[in-house]
C-alpha cells in the first residue's frame, strides 16, 4: 500500500503543477519557487510532515519535499547554533542532494552534447 500511496500522490501533484503550468502565465521558475516556499510553510505549520508520513516518496521527491527538507535543516541548525543556523542550515540537509544533481548533470553534459535554440 505503501507504493501505491506514493504513486498516487506524486502523480497528483505533478498533475496540479502541470494545469498550474498550463492554465497560468507562470514562468516554470517562479513555479519552482512556488513550489519549495510552499513546502517550507507547509513544514513550518507541521502539515507536511504527517503528510509525508503517508505518502513517503510520493511527498518527499517533488519540490515541496525539497522546501521541507530545507525547512527542517534550518530549523535543527536555529536550535544547535542560534541565528547563523538560518543561513547554514538548509545547505547542512541538502547536500547531498545538491551536490548529486550537480554531479549527474554534469555527466549529462558529458554525454549528450546540448543545442541553444533558436
Amino acid at each position: 500500500m505503501d507504493y501505491i500511496n506514493a504513486f498516487w500522490v506524486g502523480g497528483l501533484i505533478c498533475a496540479l503543477v502541470q494545469i498550474l503550468m498550463e492554465k497560468t502565465k507562470l514562468m516554470p521558475g517562479r513555479i519552482m519557487v512556488i513550489l519549495v516556499c510552499s513546502g517550507a510553510v507547509l513544514g513550518a505549520v507541521g502539515i507536511y510532515q504527517p503528510f509525508m508520513d503517508f505518502a513517503g516518496a510520493g511527498a518527499s521527491v517533488p519540490l515541496l519535499g525539497f522546501g521541507n527538507l530545507l525547512w527542517k535543516g534550518v530549523k535543527e541548525a536555529i536550535e544547535t547554533d542560534g541565528f547563523i543556523g538560518i543561513f547554514m542550515g538548509g545547505f547542512t540537509s541538502s547536500a547531498v542532494g545538491i551536490s548529486a544533481a550537480l554531479v549527474f548533470s554534469y555527466l549529462a553534459s558529458l554525454v549528450f552534447k546540448p543545442k541553444m535554440k533558436e
